[in-house]
């Protein structure tokens, strides 16, 4: 094979980002596949076993801290199981829209406490029917909002579509005082759910 003669032209300097001529290229040379995997290599166990004991414990408190303020916000993908989906959120916002007689239920009984250490006989049974009472009243609002719950879930998502579980769901959290609910209210009392 004969050699090809070379062209007398010299070839066209290339020009880099700035159109300065006289640096080539990138101004460095291509790194090999060694250099490369030997920058992204990193230590299976770390050097410094503190340092990255106290790193992990920092990632982990953030990430549940995320967790928890997403939670109380009532953010889908960090609620558990048992709160998630539209009907869920639907019944949550029916019971944060009223008033339910079980919020009371926790402060009654404080009271009732501090009223036993009243040393009349009378006072004391008479604070405890009244306990027995107000639970019974507790209980049979919680039966009504079933009922009620039935009848708008049914109306909105559909006869045979209603998951089951919402009556128990809509009681717990209509017993619990508002302020310690989670995931936290998201609706104003009276904004009922459309």
């Amino acid at each position: 094979m004969a050699k090809q003669p070379s062209s007398t032209t010299p070839p066209s300097e290339p020009i880099n980002e700035t159109g300065d001529a006289s640096v080539i290229g990138k101004g460095r040379s291509t790194p090999t596949r060694r250099e490369r995997e030997a920058a992204n290599k990193r230590p299976l166990v770390p050097t410094d076993r503190r340092e990255a004991s106290k790193q992990a414990r920092a990632k982990a408190a953030e990430a549940r801290e995320r967790a928890r303020v997403g939670m109380a916000n009532g953010e889908d993908r960090y609620l558990p199981t048992r709160d998630k989906g539209a009907q869920r959120k639907f019944v949550r916002d029916w019971v944060d829209a009223r008033w339910s007689v079980g919020e009371f239920l926790i402060p009654i009984m404080f009271l009732v406490i501090i009223v036993t250490f009243i040393p009349d006989a009378y006072v004391q049974t008479y604070s405890i029917f009244a306990l027995w009472g107000f639970f019974l009243l507790a209980v049979l609002d919680v039966v009504i909002l079933g009922f009620i719950l039935q009848r708008k879930l049914t109306a909105k998502f559909g006869e045979g579509r209603v998951e089951r579980g919402f009556r128990w769901y809509a009681a717990m959290r209509a017993l619990q005082l508002r302020p310690l609910r989670l995931p936290k209210p998201q609706v104003k009392r009276g904004k009922y759910p459309n």
